[in-house]
C-alpha cells in the first residue's frame, strides 16, 4: 500500500511538472489517466501489480 501510493504521488508529481513546463498538455494527461483506470481494471492489473511490487523490493535491497 505504501509503495502504491508513493508511486501514485510521484507520478502526479511528474504528471504536475510537465503540464506546468507545456511539456505535456491536459489532453495528453487525461488520456494517460483513462488508460491508467482501464489497466487496473483489466486482466493484466495483478501482473503490472506484481512486476512493480518485484521493483520495488528489489530497489529497496540496494544499498548505496
Amino acid at each position: 500500500m505504501v509503495i502504491s501510493l508513493s508511486v501514485v504521488v510521484l507520478l502526479l508529481a511528474l504528471a504536475w511538472l510537465f503540464l506546468r513546463t507545456g511539456a505535456l498538455k491536459f489532453s495528453h494527461a487525461l488520456i494517460c489517466v483513462l488508460l491508467g483506470f482501464q489497466l487496473a481494471s483489466s486482466s493484466v492489473a495483478a501482473t503490472l501489480h506484481d512486476g512493480l511490487a518485484a521493483t520495488a523490493t528489489a530497489i529497496e535491497s540496494l544499498d548505496p
